[in-house]
């Protein structure tokens, strides 16, 4: 087990699991809490969160069966029996890590179940935060970080009725008027026990947004609690229960006794997304949802503790638990002090202890902009997308909130990828009536009428829809209607589909684009100049940021490559970017060049040995039987490489030759072959053999080593690719090859003494 954010290890003493995967855990008096979260040792793919304080203890495990233990202030040993389970679905393949930074409000009547006190009610709160932050942890990537906690504890600030739906639209109402602390999601956690077979509620894909952003939680058992905090925050990062595919059973959960969390059916309390809602996630972050999820959090409920991951005051680096330091940041980081050199640990814009300047986060969509690391931290920047208004999808939409809205993306959303948006005429057709299969609206009970400027602002028109939505609930039937139009038939299908109690997906987004300059807009479609869109620096009416970068949501320029200042109108030609683009271009060149002389080596090499000189007769030299002859044949060139001069045999040669002296031939070689097959010359003039033995090259490069058993030359680069330098003789300023090689090199007969008198000795020169 590993604590988990609060938890002083002073507080805390871990004793070893023995007995049959039984564990002992025991929490002193001294510590008020303690969060921890971990697994079962010798138990697979199991997960634990434990939370103590004072004489309480809840406990939550993953097994076969989910179980939880609350054990009351009579015994301070927990016994926490575990059984194995299936393997937990696989991980994100969105590998940056997420973060909900949420704010829990507990409501009066949830003070006075926990014995008027709130250092009490506080503390059930963060329990349940720590087991549905496991469970995101370990499923989604995604991790839960409380930031603020408030206790009514006096009196409820708003009325909460036992609908759960009208609880949460008053608070939201709440929140945008009185919550100033900056959090992604608000969460209610009420002594209540609402009419819904969830427990909960919340706005679906409303996380980041400062009036949908939230939810409302019953009281429960902790174990509980954490379960239907899982079940709305889900619904806050577009998570839901695609109803179409569990028809078509592609979404069936695998643990038939406890279900998914996000079908809430089961006999058990259920312990995993399923497969369908961590795509369903994915699809919500690659579609622009979810901006605010990549900042990682600077402020923490409670007091700054060292490992729990985040950098707080006081620290120079965190990399979180001994297990997350050994995968990333153990040697740039001890005890959340940077180790000598290290200028980060961990993070996707550090790299070996220091910091990259690379493109850390790429761009989703078309609304969405890359993020480049600083280059003076290790954390990617914040994640910005583009100001509303801009278009995407080839003009087909408008950005609006990071997303690219278009009709044809809500009729997938709401009946699959098949759907697709209707034919224009199909709005013009039936829009303009004003019925049940075309309208602006509903006053009452009286269907509105579309204004002819406005019908692509109205009811949503799809073509080849499914029997059933993938999402919310279905009010009424499908209105489907067929149009005429060029000998051809037109599918205008719709319907009305329900989703956080009184949102009408059935009707085309606000954000929409409805014509050349125009978004929709509570069913009316609107000139884009009447939305006074904010604007970045150095925008007028035909530019944006001098036209040489674009303009974020937090109204700042981010220029393209080359450009720098607030308005992008300066020259800056060697970003952190650009830069790095240069050094890896000049890197690849050099490695290019390297493996172009490396393989024109090789070929050399080859070559030179298929140009052998054939065989000949052994002579001696006079007076000198133990010596090789200085002295090269006729034709021979003095070029150190196989030079294009022939002999008078047509054969080149490139290395000086020496003739062993027949009686001899016998010391050096055995059956054709010679005693050694390791060569007797190094790069450095050194006739010391090399079996074994490092050397260095005259340009003073790598060292090299070549094995006995392998005669190739194995090279590393930056390497001076030049001739080989023979082994220097006694005899021999310029050194020769006299080594042993594999098979001998006979000379063919030498000329008579005479001509070899009459010519001077031709040596290789290097």
């Amino acid at each position: 087990m590993e604590y988990d954010n609060e938890c002083s290890e002073r507080h805390f003493r871990r004793l070893p699991c023995v007995y049959y995967n039984v564990c002992y855990t025991f929490c002193s008096q001294g510590g008020e809490h303690c969060y921890y979260q971990g697994k079962v040792r010798d138990v697979p793919h199991s997960f634990v969160a434990l939370s103590t304080f004072g004489h309480r203890v809840c406990c939550m495990f993953w097994s076969k069966i989910l179980l939880a233990v609350e054990k009351s202030c009579l015994w301070k040993r927990v016994f926490c029996v575990v059984s194995f389970q299936a393997p937990r679905v696989s991980q994100s393949v969105e590998d940056e890590t997420k973060y909900i930074e949420l704010m829990v409000i507990n409501d009066h009547l949830m003070y006075k179940k926990h014995r008027l006190s709130v250092g009490h009610t506080n503390n059930i709160a963060k329990s349940v935060v720590n087991m549905a932050d496991m469970i995101f942890k370990e499923q989604l990537n995604t991790r839960i970080v409380l930031v603020a906690m408030e206790t009514w504890s006096a009196d409820n600030k708003f009325n909460i009725d036992d609908d759960p739906m009208e609880t949460l639209k008053e608070f939201m109402k709440y929140r945008k008027d009185f919550i100033k602390e900056k959090c992604d999601s608000v969460h209610l956690f009420s002594g209540n026990h609402f009419h819904d077979s969830w427990g909960g509620a919340s706005y679906m894909g409303g996380v980041c947004s400062l009036t949908k952003g939230g939810g409302v939680n019953e009281y429960g058992k902790t174990d509980e609690m954490a379960i239907t905090l899982a079940q709305t925050l889900g619904q806050n990062i577009g998570i839901f229960s695609d109803k179409r595919r569990i028809l078509n059973g592609e979404c069936q959960c695998d643990d038939q006794w406890a279900g998914c969390i996000m079908d809430d059916v089961g006999l058990y309390l259920p312990k995993k997304f399923s497969d369908c809602n961590v795509e369903e996630y994915h699809n919500f972050l690659n579609s622009g949802g979810g901006a605010c999820l990549f900042n990682k959090p600077l402020k923490l409920l409670d007091p700054p503790v060292c490992g729990n991951g985040f950098v707080e005051p006081g620290e120079e680096c965190d990399c979180g638990t001994p297990a997350e330091c050994a995968k990333e940041g153990e040697n740039c980081c001890k005890q959340c002090t940077l180790t000598q050199g290290s200028k980060c640990s961990n993070g996707l814009c550090c790299n070996n202890c220091q910091f990259m300047g690379v493109v850390c986060r790429d761009a989703v969509n078309d609304c969405d902009i890359p993020e480049n690391c600083t280059g003076n931290s290790g954390q990617c920047p914040p994640n910005v997308h583009k100001m509303d208004g801009y278009t995407c999808e080839k003009d087909q939409g408008r950005c609006f909130n990071g997303r690219c809205k278009t009709k044809d993306r809500q009729c997938k959303y709401i009946w699959g990828e098949k759907a697709t948006a209707a034919d224009k005429f199909c709005y013009e057709k039936l829009n303009i009536e004003g019925t049940e299969k075309g309208n602006c609206g509903k006053d009452k009970d009286t269907w509105i009428q579309c204004n002819k400027q406005d019908v692509h602002c109205g009811y949503l028109l799809c073509s080849n829809i499914s029997p059933a939505p993938r999402l919310g609930e279905l009010q009424g039937g499908l209105t489907s209607f067929t149009v005429a139009r060029h000998s051809a038939s037109l599918d205008c299908s719709g319907a009305h589909v329900v989703i956080n109690g009184d949102t009408d997906l059935g009707y085309v987004e606000d954000g929409t684009a409805c014509g050349t300059d125009h978004i929709c807009f509570n069913h009316k479609c609107l000139p884009i100049q009447q939305f006074n869109f904010s604007t970045c620096p150095g925008t007028t009416d035909k530019t944006i940021c001098s036209g040489h970068g674009v303009c974020s949501n937090e109204l700042k320029c981010v220029c393209y490559l080359g450009w720098a200042g607030d308005d992008c109108n300066s020259t800056s030609p060697f970003s952190i970017t650009s830069t790095n683009i240069i050094i890896g271009a000049i890197v690849g060149s050099i490695l290019f060049l390297a493996l172009i002389l490396a393989v024109t080596a090789w070929c050399y090499k080859l070559f030179c040995i298929s140009r052998q000189i054939p065989p000949g007769d052994y002579v001696t030299k006079p007076g000198d039987a133990d010596s090789f002859y200085s002295d090269m044949p006729p034709g021979v060139s003095t070029n150190s490489g196989c030079s294009s001069k022939k002999r008078s045999n047509g054969l080149s040669h490139s290395w000086s030759e020496r003739i062993p002296d027949a009686k001899h031939i016998s010391d050096i070689c055995e059956n054709g072959r010679p005693r050694s097959n390791s060569w007797q010359g190094n790069l450095s003039g050194n006739r010391k053999k090399l079996k074994g033995k490092k050397f260095r090259a005259r340009s003073n490069s790598t060292d090299l080593s070549l094995p006995s058993s392998d005669n190739s030359l194995i090279m590393s680069f930056p390497l001076f690719l030049r001739t080989l330098s023979p082994a220097k003789s006694p005899t021999s300023s310029t050194g020769s090859i006299a080594s042993s090689r594999r098979y001998p090199y006979p000379m063919p007969p030498l000329p008579d003494d005479q001509r070899k008198a009459n010519r001077q000795s031709a040596r290789v020169s290097v």
